[in-house]
């Protein structure tokens, strides 16, 4: 779709050329949600390919994705082929909502701070400790834990002119043992309820809930919990107001399929254990 109001395109070839924050400017990556829908709000985009940020390094600290890595990218990320987590890597790519097209230019940062409650590069970088990299518009950098990035649909604890740099998956978190569960209303739907599980070696055990809830919630267990502790602790830490509510799913048959999920994931992931 045009973008009618938008009369001036930046590409800063680093990040002294980036022009300071004004009103109507929208960072650029791949663009596939921005140019889906009107934005009269607009009036310059800043092209964040310019830059050129390496899609992904991988050093002893861990997996890091640049914001402007495509999901594409990082479904083919290059991980030693025994890494326990490297298939929930892919299988978080293709629960994107759209074609393979749609995944060679859609891009990490871009799906997090769109902060859609079915993103799933935020039930991937939060079940995997994700740490956020920002760019504050003052200068310097930061860093946030990605389950505080996003607050609410449509919504992220991002500022006026910051910028998300990269993702930070460490390395210890590529180690864990995964489970994923995912619903739609129909095959190439939305995600309804998007559900991760994790088991470190130490045997702790996490549960990511994400698309069923309008922020991502992380529950953590020093073991493997047993079902009613786990069904305890869904309720209490996601109560009824937190489901969302869309066409995609009504609030109800998500809690449903949330604690479905959760006590399959559970089950899985007990497979194996020490005793």
């Amino acid at each position: 779709m045009d973008l009618n109001t938008v009369t001036a395109l930046c590409r800063p070839a680093h990040r002294g050329a980036i022009p300071p924050h004004a009103a109507g400017d929208a960072w650029l990556a791949g663009g596939t949600a921005l140019f889906s829908e009107p934005q009269p709000q607009l009036a310059r985009l800043i092209d964040l390919a310019a830059l050129n940020w390496p899609a992904l390094t991988l050093t002893d600290a861990g997996l890091e994705i640049a914001a402007t890595c495509t999901l594409a990218q990082l479904e083919e990320a290059t991980l030693p082929p025994d890494t326990p987590a490297l298939p929930l890597i892919a299988q978080c790519c293709q629960a994107l909502y759209g074609s393979f097209k749609v995944r060679a230019a859609a891009t990490v940062g871009g799906n997090l701070c769109l902060a859609l409650p079915a993103a799933p590069m935020s039930a991937l970088v939060v079940a995997l400790d994700g740490v956020a990299t920002i760019w504050p518009q003052a200068g310097g950098s930061r860093c946030l834990d990605a389950l505080d990035l996003i607050c609410g649909p449509g919504k992220t604890t991002l500022g006026p002119g910051d910028l998300l740099r990269s993702i930070l998956i460490p390395a210890p978190a590529l180690q864990r043992r995964t489970a994923m569960r995912r619903i739609a209303l129909n095959p190439l739907g939305r995600s309804a309820a998007l559900l991760i599980g994790t088991r470190d070696h130490d045997g702790a055990f996490a549960l990511t809930v994400t698309a069923s809830t309008r922020r991502p919630v992380r529950l953590r267990f020093t073991a493997l919990p047993a079902p009613e502790d786990l069904a305890a602790r869904l309720a209490a830490d996601i109560p009824p107001p937190l489901y969302h509510d869309d066409v995609h799913g009504a609030p109800e048959w998500r809690r449903h399929m949330t604690a479905l999920f959760a006590e399959q994931i559970r089950a899985e992931l007990a497979q194996g254990a020490r005793p």
